[in-house]
């Protein structure tokens, strides 16, 4: 028995990567199929080999997370991968993504695109807005030359041991920055839709590359999530700017709406956290409201393992 996880799902096989380098194609055994199990790129399995040095998956070991789109397992880390113009900003988008990944224990970075196209009021507005989410915890690249070396430099340390995400609308750049990383991918990337405002999908499928002692995954552009995947007390732990101010809530299932003496919304009137973050956070939480049953309330249980705001 062999240990491994999976970096390609290509027609039904499944490429393992072994403790020792090796790749080794392999299949799923027919009980997965049976149990209704589907191994996802990013697996850690066991595995049995054959005389002809391919194998087939004898065991999923248990995951700490997954994604559905795109369907990956056990991310560590993820590069959101934000356009200033060409699809232009959104900060809805931008929090929709944050949450969505603090929601799975997945460690957020910001990486600020189209940064070049910039005049001199856009640049100190971004300036502000990448500061705001660098005091609060996140990892934020923003730079005049969104591909400095500076930035793909410390970009690239992040990468060792870990198994890094890239994500966010498309039409953002998440191909071209994974090309300027390593220019040997080539990946394809594809041009904004000036008619849409918003790119083609150019990424065909999910498989993870090594790249500076890690593992990085290049995934389908997508500019939204369906379903908010908590409920709505979750949803504030989710915000992690809030999870501070909170302590000074009178009530301790305070969901900074209307009410009496909340610490966040005080802090908010003190311009200690951005307008935007808590409008969105206030439309979050009607759509939580709004979903099938099985995403309302739930009753309040506090996720552990929370990254501290600084």
């Amino acid at each position: 028995m062999e240990n491994g996880q999976i970096i390609q799902l290509l027609a039904g096989f499944y490429d393992v990567l072994t403790d020792e380098g090796k790749v080794i194609r392999t299949r799923a055994r027919g009980n997965f199929r049976k149990n209704k199990i589907s191994p996802l790129v990013g697996d850690f399995v066991e595995f049995k080999t054959a005389e002809d040095d391919t194998g087939y998956i004898t065991s999923i070991l248990d995951r700490k997370n997954t994604l559905v789109r795109p369907p990956l397992a056990n991310i560590d880390q993820a590069i959101v991968v934000t356009a200033c113009v060409e699809p232009d900003f959104s900060s809805n988008l931008l929090d929709r993504q944050l949450v969505a990944l603090e929601e799975k224990h997945i460690q957020p970075q910001i990486y600020f695109s189209k940064t070049d196209l910039l005049n001199t009021e856009q640049v100190e507005h971004f300036q502000e807005i990448s500061d705001y989410y660098q005091s609060i915890g996140y990892s934020v690249y923003f730079e005049p030359d969104a591909f400095s070396a500076s930035n793909l430099k410390k970009l690239r340390n992040s990468f060792k041991d870990q198994l890094t995400i890239f994500m966010g609308q498309t039409g953002a750049g998440k191909s071209t920055l994974l090309n300027h990383i390593d220019p040997a991918l080539n990946i394809e990337t594809g041009a904004v839709s000036q008619a849409l405002n918003r790119g083609k999908h150019t990424t065909r499928k999910v498989s993870l590359l090594p790249i500076d002692g890690g593992l990085v995954a290049d995934t389908p552009g997508f500019s939204t999530y369906a379903v908010f995947e908590m409920d709505e007390y979750e949803l504030k732990e989710d915000f992690v700017d809030f999870v501070h101010y909170a302590a000074n809530c009178q009530f301790r299932e305070c969901l900074h709406l209307n009410e009496p003496n909340c610490g966040v919304k005080k802090a908010l009137d003190e311009g200690k956290i951005l307008e935007s973050r808590y409008q969105n956070y206030l439309q979050f939480m009607e759509l939580i409201r709004a979903q099938k049953p099985k995403y309302k309330q739930k009753g309040y249980q506090k996720k552990t393992n929370r990254r501290k705001s600084k």
